[in-house]
């Protein structure tokens, strides 16, 4: 391997000289404490800065075996640790000047989530990590000095003050490791005390604005109703008290803007586990619960959605649904369908974006248009089976139909963002009304199973370059934290709505490249299941498809891989 002095010497030896001559540096190069990995060059000054990693040793690093033997204290280390890096960049990003892009040092910039990454991987007690440098330029033309600042000087610091134990302090890093540790721990007894969600005493749930995550300030506190009030002696932070959501039927009820939502938003996002001054560190859901809303307009292929929608008037069989443009009804059908066969054992639902007509009939519409004449089996003619036989739970946000307090096993009402058990309220106003018709056909689960559609062209296409043919993967390109294209096929999962970071998007497009070459003619589950044995196998990288592996990769859930192949 190469020595940094070499590289010194080799960036010297260029100076001054076109831009291209900069990709001469690409190369593993020895700084002693670390290697410093040029993986690629950008090809101009205006264009995406140059990708480059960092890898210290178990020895070098010096973290304790108990910060990264567990998945997830290992995860929360690595969170702790691009973040800790990114910081130090931030304070170098722009020193070294230039054009275009000159200067930039910089990693991917986390949310609240702590979610598995290949921006920063601890492997064994050895740390990579990678970022991106914009190389300096004068015009185009390589302006050495300036980039021998940021490899030389800039990075070493960042290195040095980011990734290492000695330079860590101690008290934080047992408290990240803690964290993840009292986190792992809800999510065990979630499970032993029948739990579908936690939400401790003292979480701020509002966020800061509409386009910002972090909490908002003087919000009101959350403090569990007595009725629901539960204690979880946690292996660190110790007692802490909390509502425990029972599995069943759970309504979020109340006023408009009184915090129903919010509560239902951090329900959503408690799927993963969030850093320290969040909010909602110790707001934990069952990690396979799906939010579910109508979606106006998806593609549905080859989806059982007969538990819900059956006798349209087309004749068309639900048994196996497709369309290229669902209604509001058949698409929250189908998102039922698809986060069952995902996993599922939790649903989450609002009100306000779900398709009325799927949700309830009331009785004059039913006195008016006989049951044999609507397609449609309202979701609360089910919601109750899907609990009691099939082990689903459910959390729906009601703001104006009673219609399901008949079913409801909890009801909690949000007043001024105070939670209160109105469950005995809500079932004495029940008394002397009549009971909705909840004669719904017989219940039954989807059993079949769906092949991918991964048609349109191949893995690879031919490009002529002048000496003939020659095969190229397909290009994958994302749009913002919702979209993405492979080759010229593009996806929206804007509805998707517990993707919480661009880098989740980003693999998922990979996923399906590699998919498109590898999985062809599996059925969704086998290609969901191969996708994540392949990541656990291999690393978060395997799905690109081998060479260099990007930062900006962030680990799906198994759910959102499944919506992603079920919209493809």
């Amino acid at each position: 391997m190469k020595t940094s002095a070499q590289l010194r010497a080799d960036l010297r030896a260029i100076d001054h000289r076109s831009y291209p001559a900069y990709k001469s540096l690409a190369g593993s190069w020895s700084f002693g404490t670390y290697i410093l990995n040029i993986e690629h060059v950008q090809g101009d000054p205006f264009a995406a800065p140059s990708q480059l990693s960092v890898a210290v040793d178990e020895r070098t690093a010096g973290f304790p075996g108990r910060c990264w033997e567990t998945p997830w204290n290992r995860a929360a280390l690595e969170d702790y640790l691009l973040r800790r890096f990114g910081r130090r960049a931030g304070q170098f990003s722009r020193q070294a000047r230039g054009s275009g892009k000159s200067g930039v040092l910089d990693v991917t910039r986390p949310g609240q989530e702590v979610l598995e990454r290949t921006d920063c991987q601890v492997r064994g007690g050895a740390v990579t990590l990678r970022f991106e440098v914009g190389f300096p330029a004068n015009g185009r033309t390589i302006n050495a000095s300036e980039l021998e600042k940021i490899l030389f000087d800039f990075i070493p610091v960042c290195v040095e003050q980011g990734l290492l134990y000695a330079s860590a302090p101690k008290e934080e890093v047992e408290q990240v490791v803690a964290l993840a540790e009292d986190q792992r721990f809800i999510r065990e007894e979630l499970k032993r005390l029948e739990l579908a969600a936690f939400v401790a005493d003292g979480s701020v749930l509002p966020r800061e604005s509409g386009v910002s995550d972090r909490p908002m300030e003087d919000a009101v506190p959350f403090s569990s109703p007595e009725e629901l009030a539960v204690t979880l002696n946690l292996p660190h932070r110790g007692a802490v008290r909390g509502m425990g959501v029972p599995r069943g039927i759970t309504l979020i009820a109340g006023g408009g803007y009184h915090g129903k939502s919010t509560l239902l938003k951090a329900l959503e996002r408690g799927v993963y586990n969030h850093i320290a001054g969040d909010g909602r560190a110790y707001v934990i859901t069952d990690d396979t619960a799906v939010k579910i809303r109508a979606e106006d307009g998806r593609k549905v292929t080859e989806t059982d959605i007969s538990l819900f929608i059956n006798r349209l008037p087309s004749g068309r069989n639900t048994a196996k649904f497709s369309t290229l443009d669902a209604s509001g009804s058949t698409s929250q059908a189908a998102n039922i369908v698809e986060a069952l066969e995902a996993g599922s054992r939790l649903l989450l639902m609002d009100e306000d974006t779900s398709a009325t007509n799927f949700m309830v009939r009331d009785e004059l519409m039913q006195a008016v248009i006989a049951r044999e004449e609507e397609p449609i089996t309202p979701f609360l003619e089910r919601a109750a089976d899907l609990w009691q036989r099939a082990g689903v739970s459910l959390i729906l946000v009601v703001g104006s139909c009673g219609a399901y307090f008949h079913i409801a096993d909890h009801v909690v009402q949000m007043d001024a963002y105070r939670a209160k058990d109105i469950t005995a309220r809500a079932r004495a106003a029940l008394e002397g009304r009549p009971v909705p018709a909840l004669s719904a056909p017989a219940f039954h689960l989807p059993t079949g199973k769906r092949t991918v559609d991964l048609s349109g062209s191949t893995q690879t296409r031919k490009n002529y370059r002048g000496d003939g043919y020659r095969q190229e993967r397909l290009k994958v390109k994302r749009f913002g934290k919702t979209a993405f294209s492979v080759g010229e096929r593009e996806l929206d999962l804007r509805y998707v709505e517990q993707l919480v970071d661009p880098g989740q998007t980003q693999t998922l497009a990979y996923m399906v490249r590699y998919a498109r070459e590898n999985l062809a003619g599996r059925d969704v589950a086998d290609v969901a299941a191969a996708l994540l044995r392949i990541v656990k196998e291999r690393g978060l990288g395997a799905v690109c498809g081998g060479g260099v592996v990007p930062a900006g990769l962030t680990l799906p859930r198994a759910q959102e891989i499944f919506a992603c192949f079920n919209r493809y």
